[in-house]
């Protein structure tokens, strides 16, 4: 029987712990045994002197070597001439030297067998060519060795929970549970001042400077593993990696808030932080709609990145944007839901049995609605009742508690009766005004983990924050709607191949409108029939077929914009108006070239009254194809009515980027007019995200107008733009992996079904619910090494992990089968390959359905995991299995993988060196 076990990378399997089961390779530089400061120094006030202080002052539990060929002694420690005298291995080495002597120092270290490096100097980048092609260099000798490096020109890092300082900043993070990552030095100081007086403490203070080497992806990434950090705040000035940024962001986020303060949303200020990293800042907006696609929260103030932090740190996320306010004063809770709505958020309305329980023992005279003012002479008593009710209305999400300090209304009381409600499920949040008075009462909820603000405009701003996150991170994992029969939707990819090769073997890297049309209609956009005219007499035989009125448009290989040429006539009644229609075209534009004449498009005049959409793809240097959604027509640069996101979508994503534009309202139905199907209007732009991430041909496109109506949807005119081969060699890579086509393979099992092994979809939750659904226990503990109840394993944030996956980190295969009695689709068996992080590496997961065993899936299934790994470029892959689970041992020996003990897991390590 094929009853198959290997554990997974995943929060899901709490016994799999990469933090503490192996050595990552950024260890050498958190964790290390050892550090040489290369560049230590007596002088005083050096950066040599500091880094070399500050680490013999903190017990990281390792040993410092100086480095300095001038000096036996450094600080009264043993100085050494060079990284290849010190009598020990070094795992980390500190470098303080200037910029033009670091890479003969990084090829020293590398021959010495040092794993990690923090490149303190500066000079490099950030001045220009020069520093450019030191960094090329000092990359290239650090490639050699496998080296990683943090910097150069940073501050350096720090471990307070191991006590490790390799910075030169003059005092000591405290230990906590944050992380923060920073890009500028200078601000690392200042926080570092800050936190101090605020008593905020951190896992990891790190400045990552000019990021030659290790990124943000490489430090979400590490710091998401590590069981010590709770959240991770970033200061940002350019995003460098975008790929593996957003990768590293979307795995971590669901577990630990990541809030980043990037600067650049002003031009200046975009203009100052590229001279400042040496580093060009893409635009906003699409800086924006990545953060919204990774789960990323973006603050915009460098208070408002620490209390979210700690706000989130107490309180639970809301579940949606409806706040209810009390207060014992009207002015505060006026301030506080004009916050609100401004921000986006929703006065929660109260349930009427909540205002029936409210009746009972408040004063006649209170509000009787939201805000719910409690009145001046309110008591601690009165305070914790009303909580406690409001708590339980069902159309709140979360709570805010205003306090002013009155004659009848003591802060220190009030605050100790509410202290026992900071776990209601719903997050709450204080504001407790004023100054000395209510400083006893705001410990006391802080301590409570109760998150308290002097302004009510603050906690708001904080609570928008904290739904925009939710919010976020449901666009990302909430289940598409999308049918699972892919074929409903399968484009014609082979037409639109030939209509793209066609085109540039013509040296033209613009479609026609005809071909731009065919090209959509490949991907199921509905598009207005239209024919090619290269007479006026074939012009009016077209148009008779089609019936009139109809619209005669330029076709032309040059001219773009047809309506500045005159280009376009609509409304044409009859043969004699097409006559003359064509005529006129034709006339003006041999007037301007008369090679860019090649006739007409000839269409239907389209009746359908609706709404002008404009839709729209074109590439970004550093997150390479962003779609744009919003308002077309005529006037569409005028009123800037738009989204941005990137591709590609799946209907739920499709639909986020919908509510981000005003018109989303209109389309749902306003002054009478029916709303359009929002359904099939998610699908078109699912489609169009398809054809743009499958063709990587086309530079821009836009279709504009798209027209749509509760009677239908139709693009009216398109313009695709394409690459030159010069252009296409240095496209940007996508920041978010397409799903692989490639993997989609048929498969004939023993007794002749004919099954598809795919990768996995989002939209395959519901079958991966079934499939879970007809599992033996046997087969679950198999796969497992433990029991696990069919509610835990069928849980949506757990089926996430497996059907919402990042295609480059791991990789799911399903093996599908269409049932022919039912006509419906079943998971049959799944096989998933996780990258082990800091590796080269991955670990293979394989479970096949009770019914389906000995069919030979198991083993299809592994050897298809074994060519994506090769492909890939892995170095091994690796799974472990039961001792007594002789038939997953089977397949695995056949397949070739090596088995072993393995002491620390308690059963057999199956390896496949690759």
């Amino acid at each position: 029987m094929e009853k198959i076990l290997a554990n997974q990378v995943c929060a899901s399997d709490p016994a799999h712990d990469i933090w503490k089961k192996q050595r990552h390779p950024l260890d050498c530089i958190f964790r290390p045994r050892s550090v040489a400061v290369i560049g230590a120094s007596e002088r005083e006030g050096s950066v040599g002197r500091t880094l070399l202080w500050n680490l013999i002052r903190s017990p990281f539990g390792g040993t410092v070597f100086p480095v300095n060929p001038q000096r036996h002694s450094v600080l009264g420690i043993k100085s050494y001439t060079d990284i290849a005298s010190v009598p020990e291995m070094v795992d980390l080495a500190v470098i303080a030297t200037p910029a033009a002597t670091v890479p003969q120092v990084i090829r020293e270290c590398v021959a010495a067998g040092v794993k990690g490096a923090i490149i303190i100097s500066a000079g490099f980048k950030e001045i220009g060519e020069q520093g450019a092609a030191l960094e090329k260099e000092v990359l290239a000798e650090a490639r050699k060795g496998g080296m990683r490096i943090i910097g150069p020109n940073c501050l350096g890092l720090m471990n307070p929970l191991a006590g490790l300082n390799a910075t030169f900043a003059g005092t000591s993070a405290r230990s906590g549970n944050v992380a923060f990552i920073s890009q500028s030095g200078a601000l690392c100081t200042s926080i570092l001042d800050w936190s101090l007086g605020e008593n905020v403490g951190f896992s990891a203070f790190v400045s990552i400077g000019s990021m030659l080497d290790v990124g943000w992806g490489d430090l979400i990434e590490y710091l998401g593993d590590d069981p010590h950090t709770h959240s991770i705040v970033l200061y940002m000035e350019s995003i460098g990696d975008a790929h593996a940024f957003l990768s590293a962001a979307r795995e971590v986020a669901m577990d630990k808030p990541i809030i980043v303060l990037k600067v650049g949303h002003t031009e200046a200020a975009a203009k100052a932080a590229a001279s400042h990293t040496g580093a060009l800042t893409g635009s906003d907006e699409v800086l924006n709609a990545a953060f919204r696609r990774c789960g990323v929260l973006r603050v915009h103030t460098i208070s408002d990145l620490f209390d979210m932090a700690e706000t989130l740190a107490k309180q639970p996320r809301p579940k949606g944007n409806r706040l209810s306010i009390v207060t014992n004063a009207g002015g505060p809770g006026a301030i506080a839901t004009d916050a609100l709505i401004s921000g986006g958020g929703t006065l929660s309305e109260l349930a009427p049995e909540t205002i029936q329980k409210l009746n009972q023992f408040l004063p006649a005279q209170w509000s009787h609605h939201n805000p719910i003012d409690i009145l001046g002479d309110a008591s601690s008593d009165r305070y914790a009742q009303t909580l406690e009710v409001v708590a339980d209305d069902p159309n709140s999400d979360a709570m805010l508690v205003i306090l002013t300090p009155q004659a009848m209304t003591n802060p220190t009381q009030t605050a100790e009766k509410l202290k026992s409600y900071s776990k209601l499920g719903k997050p709450i949040l204080s504001s407790w005004m004023g100054g000395a008075e209510i400083a006893a009462g705001t410990e006391i909820l802080n301590q409570a983990k109760i998150p308290t603000f002097p302004y009510p405009d603050t906690a708001v701003r904080l609570f928008n924050y904290m739904w925009h996150y939710t919010y976020n991170l449901k666009g990302i994992y909430e289940t598409p709607s999308l049918p699972v029969d892919s074929d409903l939707h399968a484009p014609d990819r082979q037409l639109a191949e030939r209509i793209l090769a066609q085109a540039t073997k013509s040296d033209r890297y613009l479609l026609t409108e005809y071909e731009s049309k065919n090209l959509l209609a490949a991907y199921g956009i509905p598009t207005v029939p239209t024919e090619i005219a290269t007479s006026d007499i074939e012009a009016v035989e077209i148009a008779d077929r089609f019936g009139y009125p109809v619209v005669l448009k330029l076709h032309s290989e040059k001219i773009t914009h047809k309506t500045d040429v005159g280009g376009v006539r609509l409304h044409l009644e009859d043969a004699a108006a097409v006559t003359r229609a064509f005529m006129g075209i034709a006339a003006k534009v041999r007037a301007i070239d008369p090679e860019a004449f090649l006739g007409v498009t000839v269409q239907p005049m389209v009746k359908m009254e609706g709404y002008e959409l404009i839709l729209g793809s074109s590439l970004d240097p550093q997150f390479g194809e962003v779609m744009l959604f919003g308002m077309g027509g005529q006037l569409v640069e005028v009123f800037r009515d738009r989204a941005l996101a990137l591709p590609p979508l799946n209907t739920t994503l499709a639909r986020r980027m919908m509510e981000q534009t005003r018109i989303y309202q209109a389309l749902q139905g306003v002054r009478g007019r029916k709303a359009i199907d929002m359904a099939k209007l998610e699908q078109l732009l699912v489609n169009f995200s398809q054809l743009v991430v499958e063709q990587p041909q086309i530079r821009e496109i836009d279709i504009n107008p798209l027209l749509v109506s509760a009677d239908g949807m139709i693009a009216l005119d398109a313009r695709v733009v394409l690459h030159t081969d010069e252009d296409i060699a240095q496209r940007p890579i996508p920041a978010i992996t397409p799903y692989p086509t490639k993997y989609v393979q048929c498969w004939q099992s023993r007794k002749g079904d004919r099954v598809t092994i795919r990768p996995i979809r989002p939209e395959d939750e519901p079958l991966m619910v079934q499939f879970h659904q007809s599992l033996s226990e046997e087969s679950v503990y198999l796969r497992y090494a433990h029991t696990v109840k069919l509610t835990k394993r069928i849980a949506h944030e757990r089926l996430t992990r497996i059907c919402f996956i990042d295609y480059d980190r791991e990789m799911v295969l399903a093996a599908d089968y269409k049932n022919p009695e039912t006509s419906e689709h079943e998971i049959l068996g799944v096989a998933r390959l996780s990258k082990l992080h800091g590796t080269n590496e991955a670990e293979f997961a394989l479970i096949v359905s009770d019914h389906y065993h000995h069919q030979g899936l198991g083993t299809e299934l592994l050897r298809r995991i074994l060519e994506i790994g090769k492909e890939q470029n892995l170095e091994a892959i690796v799974g472990y299995i039961l001792n007594s689970n002789d038939p997953m041992q089977s397949i695995c020996r056949r397949l070739g993988f090596k088995l072993q003990p393995d002491p620390d897991e308690g059963m057999l390590k199956a390896t496949f060196v690759l």
